[in-house]
């Protein structure tokens, strides 16, 4: 009986790895995404846009969603538009929306 519990819980722990993974690479996407909105409504040239986004997906491992977004305010200078905070947790949510639904279909 304590193989089925021991077979029990490695196929849980197997299962929270997978679903970690699979978190931390759509939040990766997320902040990938989110940086290159930032850069497009900042005009920047498409290469320091890659470059910009690349930088920040790697400075933004391990934060909350709160600093990611304070990261995103700070790096945004104004430009044409505003950025307010509802309008930014909303492009969030729907990045996070798209970026989950890619990671699950493995593209």
């Amino acid at each position: 009986m304590s193989d089925a519990f021991q077979d029990r819980e490695n196929t849980f722990e197997k299962q929270f790895a997978h679903d970690e993974d699979l978190h931390f690479k759509a939040v990766a996407r997320r902040n990938k995404a989110l940086a290159l909105w930032v850069a497009e409504m900042k005009k920047l040239p498409q290469a320091d846009a890659e470059k910009y986004a690349r930088a920040f997906v790697a400075a933004q491992v391990g934060k909350s969603d709160a600093e990611v977004a304070a990261a995103l305010k700070a790096d945004y200078d104004g430009g044409d538009t505003d950025l307010s905070d509802h309008r930014l947790r909303k492009k969030m949510d729907e990045e996070m929306a798209e970026a989950t639904a890619s990671v699950r279909a493995g593209k």
